[in-house]
């Protein structure tokens, strides 16, 4: 069996971001037969259909169009994702018959305060129904921020976070081997 490439983009550019955190805890923890890249977006301008593709946005396309599917970490900006992350869907989004996304699989975690990050993610989600993702739904992944399951660096040190990482995880990947099977059918 080929091995699954998932790419994952976080919608924090902070050093020490949670979300990032869930990123590389996600990378280590990828069933057998997967693998997890991690773009940069640091670098992507903000989307203007004026300007020509830079360079780092055409990084970004040629990993997307790669993957066979993909792992969002939203954080939460007030009360709906963050403007990175969209930035960078939104970039995504022009290329042809939205070839990055169209009909791939796609899983969301987050990291935030309070409600942790349902909000950003029920945006998210239906910014992925425009992009034809097939998000899968269940298991959710929701977790405070500000808790001691992260270490100063933004790393998940907890356990049982873990865990529930690891079981989303599983759920994407297996939802990636039915859909790609399907399409090889078809």
């Amino acid at each position: 069996m080929d091995e699954l490439v998932f790419l994952g983009i976080c919608g924090s550019l902070r050093r020490a971001s949670r979300n990032m955190g869930l990123l590389r805890k996600a990378r280590e923890l990828m069933p057998a037969g997967s693998r997890l890249e991690i773009a940069d977006i640091h670098d992507l301008p903000f989307y203007n259909e004026d300007n020509a593709k830079p360079e780092s946005v055409r990084k970004l396309v040629a990993a997307a169009e790669k993957a066979d599917g993909f792992l969002f970490a939203s954080p939460e900006y007030n009360y709906s994702l963050a403007p990175a992350l969209k930035n960078a869907l939104d970039w995504l989004s022009r290329e042809p018959g939205l070839k990055p996304f169209a009909g791939k699989p796609a899983a969301i975690v987050g990291a935030g305060g309070g409600m942790g990050t349902c909000r950003s993610q029920a945006h998210l989600r239906q910014v992925c129904v425009y992009l034809d993702l097939h998000l899968i739904n269940k298991p959710e992944f929701f977790s405070n921020a500000f808790s001691p399951a992260y270490d100063a660096a933004g790393d998940l040190v907890d356990a049982e976070l873990a865990k529930r990482l690891a079981e989303l995880l599983k759920a994407l990947v297996d939802w990636a081997r039915v859909l790609k099977k399907g399409r090889a059918s078809a």
